[in-house]
């Protein structure tokens, strides 16, 4: 009967283990399709519509595109913003942005006066650094680059002014379009819903005013959309041990896979160069394959501190990374006393205690961009970390990182397996001291015990 107990119970653990991570997978899963980051929980990039003026058949809109997002930015070729309107309307005027084509406005011919774009589904771009003054709206004309909160919060917003106009046949009120588009990989948007008018400051704060009525449109970024392979990867290495742990084979790509062998010239000449498009990534010839690789390396020992260098390299012959950043997750983050050469901020996105995700970025003007393949394609920095005695060690692989994303993407860690380990001599002393620590206790207690009986 025991026996038949014991093995219910073993059955029971078993099933209730595989329930659970069947249903962990499936919300990971879900999380992933949704877009959603568990560390910028709240990240997302809004699509705002004020309506400021508005008669028959003539609207005054002002869109806003604002980049909520602590670490991902926009880069360039810049956002692409599009959608679809319900009723065929035109766009007569626009500042601070243009279309990229004018369509067919045939039917406005005896006007005398074309539309500036008379498409259904409109693609509009944001407007160059230099525009002329009189075309230029506030927060216009970065060409479609979005920094990131955390890296530059005065440049995470766009924006741009049109006048709508009606069809020929079509409702002379205004109707929010729909199916948004932000035209960079990864993204995808939710329909506009009304939300709170938004009001405008005048006359340095002493009058607010407030537009007519206000939409907003969410996107969001899911790196298995914007890409089918990761984009980066991970090698480790530490003082105590004699060998680099590098990259997993095959981590972006396989030795199968165009790339540049040492000692050959890009094919610079062969590619597109389109100012409009992203070039695609052609990598120097690796086991690993990946455009970007970070290097982790265990430096020093001290009392009580330790240090640690971190190394990106670009393998990435086509492309230099402008505003590029780390993120790093690690429990001894809490415990930073110094970084070198690179901006730093600590990130709880939950506010609840748990300090153990960062931020690394380049130094404007100095190391904020990482240039593509060669000698001088790499940024580096070393960190400073107090000892946390209650749980630091060098053992399994504790002092390397639980996750790195680079410019917002996830990248490829060995597996906690091949971490560096301990020699074995320091291995085997650090269990005879705890074997002996162990034993210490357990006569003591004995002895403790032995007298109270004694007593009694």
């Amino acid at each position: 009967m025991g026996a038949m107990l014991n093995l219910s119970f073993v059955v029971t653990v078993i099933l209730f283990t595989i329930s659970s991570h069947t249903r962990f997978m499936i919300i990971s899963d879900k999380m992933v399709a949704d877009g959603y980051d568990p560390l910028d929980p709240f990240g997302k990039i809004i699509i705002k519509w004020d309506l400021l003026l508005s008669s028959p058949g003539q609207h005054h809109v002002l869109v806003t595109l604002e980049n909520m997002q602590e670490y991902r930015h926009v880069e360039k070729p810049g956002w692409k913003l599009s959608w679809h309107w319900l009723n065929n309307e035109v766009i007569w005027e626009m500042k601070g942005a243009e279309t990229t084509e004018q369509g067919n406005c045939s039917a406005f011919a005896s006007s005398g006066n074309l539309p500036h774009c008379c498409l259904q589904r409109p693609t509009i771009v944001d407007l160059l650094p230099g525009a002329s003054l009189n075309v230029q709206v506030a927060n216009c004309c970065r060409g479609g680059v979005l920094t990131s909160m955390s890296q530059d919060h005065a440049n995470h917003v766009s924006a741009f002014q049109m006048v709508v106009g009606s069809s020929p046949d079509g409702p002379e009120e205004f109707y929010i379009p729909y199916n948004f588009d932000i035209g960079v990989p990864g993204y995808s948007c939710d329909n506009a819903t009304s939300v709170t008018p938004t009001k405008f400051s005048t006359d340095k704060g002493r009058r607010k005013t407030q537009a007519l009525a206000t939409w907003e449109a969410v996107c969001v970024y899911s790196q298995f959309r914007s890409s089918q392979s990761p984009k980066c990867c991970v090698s480790l290495s530490a003082f105590y041990y004699q060998n680099i742990v590098p990259c997993p084979t095959c981590s972006c790509g396989c030795s199968s896979s165009p790339c540049v062998k040492d000692g050959e010239l890009p094919p610079y000449l062969e590619q597109k160069h389109d100012p409009e498009e992203e070039v695609s990534p052609v990598v120097k010839c690796s086991d690993h394959m990946c455009p970007i690789r970070i290097h982790w390396h265990v430096k020093v020992n001290y009392r009580e501190y330790w240090r640690v260098k971190i190394t990106a390299t670009n393998f990435n012959t086509m492309k230099n990374y402008t505003n590029w950043n780390l993120v790093v997750l690690h429990p001894n983050l809490k415990s930073v006393q110094q970084v070198f050469s690179f901006n730093y901020k600590s990130l709880t996105p939950y506010q609840n205690g748990i300090n153990d995700t960062g931020m690394f970025w380049g130094v404007q003007f100095y190391n904020d961009v990482l240039l593509q393949e060669g000698k001088i394609g790499n940024v580096q920095t070393e960190l400073l970390l107090k000892k946390d005695m209650g749980n630091f060690t060098f053992r399994e692989g504790w002092a390397f990182p639980r996750r790195i994303l680079f410019n917002g993407d996830e990248c490829v860690m060995p597996s906690p397996d091949d971490f560096p380990r301990l020699p074995k001599s320091a291995s085997a002393h650090s269990s005879s001291s705890s074997s002996a620590v162990i034993s210490s206790v357990t006569v003591v207690f004995c002895f403790l015990l032995h007298h109270l009986l004694l007593l009694v």
